[in-house]
């Protein structure tokens, strides 16, 4: 493990991109972290493109790159995992959201031999800053419910902030998910094809500018179809995706 790659799909981010990348860069660089972050402008039409490529003059281990799909918080991922260069890939929201120091967090965890790290923002110490509180409210009935559907002790399955080894993305593919169901595709396919992963407490934040792209009216359907198709795979495929380990590695794991 060398490199560590973030990937931040970015909307229409002009307001909060260089606040996300100045923290980012400085809490990996304090760290003495090999980095790389992947900017993809998923059709931005504000000046977020232009904001982050003067950005880059500063600080070149940030690059921009365009969404070659159509529109879309899982197209803009995808693109993202299509070209990044790590050992390692965190999965990072534009808006400011998530803590730096928890991305270092989960690096420590990979460095350990975890193949996948899940962050939750409803286990202690986690803080959690203005969550909506109608969106709190679906986001805890989601989350029970795809954690009994799975037999999993994991609390905050549709946060969007996870970092997976670059073998992991490999072995999750194909990825379906054109939008934010994305967040709980990667890791429910990872779990259920047998890579390891654990769990750390992450801070969240909600956002100081702009508004969220997240679209609460149409993401149901596009949830339950990615929960549904995870879970005939767990049930039917007779294990024929999942991971053959040798022995001595680690096992897929819930660790606090």
């Amino acid at each position: 493990m060398e490199k560590l790659s973030v990937v931040i799909p970015a909307h229409n981010e002009a307001a909060n991109i260089v606040e996300t990348l100045t923290a980012i860069c400085a809490a990996l660089d304090a760290e003495r972290i090999i980095f790389e972050i992947v900017v993809v402008d998923d059709h931005s039409t504000d000046t977020t493109s232009e904001a982050v490529n003067l950005f880059a003059l500063r600080w070149p281990q940030v690059r921009l790159v365009p969404n070659p799909r159509s529109n879309g918080f899982g197209n803009a991922i995808n693109s993202g995992l299509d070209v990044f260069t790590g050992d390692a890939v965190a999965i990072v929201m534009a808006d400011a959201s998530d803590d730096p120091r928890d991305i270092v967090a989960y690096w420590r965890k990979l460095c350990q031999g975890y193949d996948c790290v899940f962050g939750s923002r409803f286990m202690r110490p986690a803080r959690v800053v203005d969550y909506p509180i109608y969106k709190l409210a679906l986001n805890r009935i989601g989350n029970v419910f795809i954690a009994a559907l799975f037999g999993l002790g994991y609390n905050d399955m549709t946060n969007a902030f996870k970092a997976f080894r670059r073998e992991v993305i490999a072995g999750v593919q194909p990825i379906l998910s054109h939008h934010f169901n994305i967040t709980v595709e990667l890791p429910l396919k990872a779990i259920v094809r047998g890579y390891s992963w654990t769990i750390v407490p992450t801070n969240w934040y909600n956002r100081k500018e702009g508004v969220s792209k997240f679209k609460i009216k149409e993401m149901g359907s596009r949830y339950l179809f990615i929960i549904l198709y995870v879970l005939i795979e767990k049930w039917l495929s007779r294990g024929d995706y999942r991971l053959r380990r040798q022995p001595g590695t680690i096992a897929s794991t819930l660790h606090r």
